[in-house]
């Protein structure tokens, strides 16, 4: 009786270890394309995202001591049950919180997030409305939607008209991946057209994208003035080939911010000079980040993707991406405790008091990288930022004028959305107390 108590508790004891092993490491799910006609964009993402976690625990040990630990999941980006079956075979390892890197897949998510108590990270995507977090209480469209991304579009069109007041009687084309991603920006471009009194025109391309004659054919007849370009994977560069073929000024051209990537213009080179794309983020390899990347990822045979890659527009978003993930667990501990593993609830409080200034995030390496940002419990954006970029035949040039999105346009459509949603949803607007606690 004596050996089977001795057993029992050193069985007891083993389990209990592998417990505590297991609380000290914080899970990240990483939703992934490496397959499929998005690839070539989405894996340098993802890889940026995959090496920013190895780069953490290898220089800082992890979050205070709490080893970071991921899984990633493969969604080829269209297909938005894929992305649902990953979510629910992930979940339940211990998510932090989720990037699902597909608006679809976001839109098809929002509901369960909130059931299960897991925040979602959408930078630069998603819905834009959730901004609001009175209302979405889950979601977090850091640094920008795509009503802010079409917002200073028709800004920086204004701009180099001579003011807004000049874009009357013009005409401007959209050429739209026909997704929820693409058809997300139109609330505001309807809405600034009514405003500034151009013409709008709505051309939609079937994704993935590789077939788009019928699309420029409507862009010779329409002969719009600026033709946006809100596409991603193959449709960016197959569309800057149709702009050459049909003789469409590619300085007419610009693109959101996920058409304007190395991938969209490298194989058409001169074809694509003068393009423009907004940009959250630059590329290179100066930055501090990147060469701790190199430093202690890369150099050390651990890079998940190829060494060339590291700094490229789109590795670098992903680099951005992970670093407020791990940044919002970090703040999450200064409030539930440093060295522990924080739930999705306690890591969706550290999203909502994210207080990234200047001196911050120069310590993380990211200066010259993003501009500071800070969230509440009723802004889930945090900042509206971009610039415009220029395609020079071989490389991008940042201009160094930021826009702001105009929030006085933005946060009034924003709560109309947010409060149809919550009517439809059933969903009580937060109260104080809530963002409180």
């Amino acid at each position: 009786m004596k050996l089977i108590s001795m057993i029992v508790a050193a069985v007891t004891l083993a389990g209990s270890g592998a417990a505590f092993a297991q609380a000290k490491e914080q899970f990240f799910p990483l939703l992934v394309y490496r397959t499929g006609a998005y690839a070539p964009n989405g894996t340098p993402w993802a890889n940026g995202k995959q090496d920013y976690i190895k780069m953490i625990n290898a220089r800082d040990g992890g979050i205070n001591g709490v080893k970071i630990t991921f899984e990633e999941c493969e969604t080829t980006y269209a297909a938005t049950d894929k992305g649902v079956e990953c979510y629910e075979r992930l979940k339940g390892k211990g998510a932090t919180l989720f990037d699902p890197q597909a608006t679809g897949i976001t839109f098809a998510l929002t509901d369960r997030v909130a059931n299960d108590k897991i925040p979602l990270i959408t930078l630069g995507y998603g819905l834009a409305a959730s901004q609001d977090g009175g209302v979405f209480k889950w979601n977090f469209p850091l640094m920008g939607s795509y009503w802010t991304a079409a917002d200073i579009l028709i800004q920086h069109l204004g701009k180099i008209n001579g003011g807004l007041d000049k874009l009357k009687g013009k005409k401007i084309a959209i050429v739209y991946h026909d997704s929820p991603f693409g058809r997300e920006p139109m609330a505001l471009l309807d809405e600034r057209s009514k405003m500034h009194g151009f013409e709008l025109v709505k051309i939609p391309v079937t994704p993935p994208g590789v077939e788009q004659k019928s699309a420029w054919l409507q862009v010779r007849q329409q002969r719009p003035d600026y033709v946006l370009l809100w596409g991603w994977g193959v449709m960016n560069s197959t569309a800057l080939k149709e702009a050459q073929a049909t003789g469409f000024p590619r300085d007419k051209m610009y693109g959101v911010w996920w058409a304007g990537a190395e991938p969209d213009v490298r194989d058409v080179g001169e074809g694509a000079k003068g393009y423009n794309a907004l940009s959250l983020n630059p590329s290179g390899t100066a930055p501090k980040v990147i060469q701790d990347i190199l430093k202690y990822v890369h150099d050390k045979g651990q890079g998940t993707g190829p060494r060339d890659e590291v700094g490229s527009v789109l590795y670098t978003r992903g680099l951005i991406i992970q670093m407020m993930g791990i940044e919002a667990v970090r703040r999450a501990q200064e409030r539930f405790g440093k060295g522990k593993v924080m739930t999705g609830e306690q890591v969706r409080w550290g999203l909502e008091n994210l207080a990234l200034d200047q001196k911050k995030i120069d310590a993380l390496g990211f200066a010259g990288v993003m501009r500071p940002i800070s969230t509440s419990c009723l802004d889930h954006m945090g900042s509206s930022w971009a610039r415009i970029q220029t395609w020079d035949g071989a490389k991008w040039n940042i201009q160094p004028d930021w826009y702001e999105a105009d929030e006085q346009i933005i946060k009034p459509m924003a709560k109309a959305a947010a409060d149809k949603y919550a009517a439809e949803k059933k969903v009580t607007r937060r109260t104080p107390q809530d963002c409180q606690s």
